[in-house]
């Protein structure tokens, strides 16, 4: 093949294709496939994981959960046949007929942060009922008789609480909107395709508007008896149902660093996630709370050769190694880390106590970990694996691993912290229970 200089047109053509080939891909969303952290509520190819709405009054989840269970099972056997009757899916997307009833996440969840595309037709109107309670609000904006010019995603059933969105995000009727819904406490988030809509503001229990919203319940998608059209449900659970109901709460709302102080500037919220990025400040963030005894799970990825701790029951000044307790967070894999000493590596009480090695997950990937602190017992599991279960006391007696003094080792209670070491990491899904 003879070398040489492409014509105008055709490197004019070509460079044409590529910019197109490239704007193809950039808005092509395979339907169905969660981001990073989240699961698929909706497998694209059939109801799994969805059950019908029990019908009135057991829509009200209080009469539901009076329910003897074999008057619940005969119930949910109707409801069931009901929504298959009614919801299909088509290509990949949800589709209801107008005729049935609501469609229910078959589990129930806790907090969480929640992606749903969604699409109706004139004089559409829906929602999504949040822990079985309703609701955020879909309508057709033109529906200025009842009020809907105001636009989508309101908490439409609060009466004390701002029910209007703060502004109108809705596309046209026919388009495709995209809700991201973030839930913890009774606070609800909503950004209406990419717009903030409900700011943290406080949700109210429409069945018993005295009592405050359930801890737990199951998601619906809502109809009013118009065609609906949903796609990419997608939800990530900060705390699920089942940790909620045990007594675990959020540490880390995913939205800002409310809830923590120190260096609030070099560890960030981004997307669901809590990034320490030293190249914007260094140094360590901590629980703005003090803590004593408490079961902490949180996950963390790293980078290759990162460097971080988890400080407990530590003071906000001093090395909290030494003036709390710091648990080691490393890829002790690194090469820079071939000569460690034992308690230096990954999960071990930094000094005094070693980890068993072994657990953690390849560089890039999210490990989950839980650092329960009981009086002096000190117990680390690593991906399902105990790491460490010691007695701190017994432990640094007649003196610690690295023959220094420790003495946050006797602190009873403190600030709960990510102790920068210069390195780059992501931590996600941080919460906690007191075991005070």
């Amino acid at each position: 093949m003879k070398s040489g200089r492409l014509h105008p047109t055709l490197t004019l053509a070509a460079a044409f294709l590529v910019v197109l080939l490239s704007t193809c891909a950039l808005h092509a969303q395979p339907l169905n496939q969660p981001p990073e952290g989240f699961k698929a509520l909706f497998n694209g190819k059939d109801l799994a994981g969805w059950k019908g709405l029990l019908k009135g009054p057991y829509d009200n989840p209080d009469k539901r959960a009076a329910l003897p269970s074999d008057q619940l099972t005969e119930l949910q056997k109707e409801a069931d046949d009901n929504m298959r009757a009614h919801w299909k899916v088509e290509d990949g997307i949800l589709v209801f007929d107008g005729k049935g009833r609501s469609l229910c996440t078959a589990k129930d969840y806790g907090d969480f942060e929640m992606l749903v595309d969604w699409k109706i037709e004139k004089d559409g109107d829906s929602g999504i009922y949040l822990r079985g309670a309703p609701q955020v609000q879909i309508w057709d904006t033109a529906r200025t008789t009842v009020g809907a010019q105001v636009g989508s995603g309101g908490l439409y059933n609060n009466k004390k609480n701002p029910s209007k969105p703060s502004k109108v995000a809705d596309k046209p009727v026919g388009e495709w909107n995209t809700f991201r819904i973030i839930m913890i406490g009774d606070k609800v988030t909503v950004y209406l395709n990419g717009e903030l809509v409900v700011d943290n503001v406080t949700m109210e229990n429409y069945w018993d508007y005295s009592k405050p919203i359930y801890p737990t319940g199951q998601i619906e998608l809502q109809n009013h008896g118009n065609f609906l059209y949903f796609r990419n449900i997608y939800i990530r659970e900060i705390v699920p149902a089942e940790e909620k109901l045990a007594g675990f709460v959020p540490l880390f709302n995913g939205r800002d660093m409310t809830g923590w102080v120190g260096n609030t500037v070099g560890y960030y919220a981004q997307d669901g996630k809590m990034i320490c990025d030293p190249k914007k400040a260094g140094g360590n963030v901590y629980t703005a709370d003090e803590y004593g005894d408490f079961s902490f799970r949180f996950e963390f990825k790293l980078t290759p050769g990162a460097n971080n701790g988890l400080g407990i029951r530590a003071p906000l000044e001093g090395d909290a190694a030494y003036a709390g307790m710091e648990i080691q967070i490393l890829d002790d894999t690194a090469p820079q880390y071939a000569t460690l000493q034992p308690y230096q590596y990954h999960g071990s009480i930094y000094g005094t106590v070693p980890a068993k090695r072994g657990h953690l997950k390849p560089v890039g990937e999210w490990n989950y970990e839980e650092v329960i602190a009981k009086g002096r017992q000190i117990t680390v599991k690593l991906n399902g694996e105990t790491i460490v279960d010691a007695d701190i006391d017994r432990a640094s007696t007649p003196e610690t691993m690295d023959h220094r003094d420790h003495p946050g080792l006797k602190r009873t209670r403190g600030h709960i912290g990510f102790c920068g070491h210069g390195d780059y990491l992501e931590f996600r899904n941080i919460r906690i229970k007191s075991l005070d």
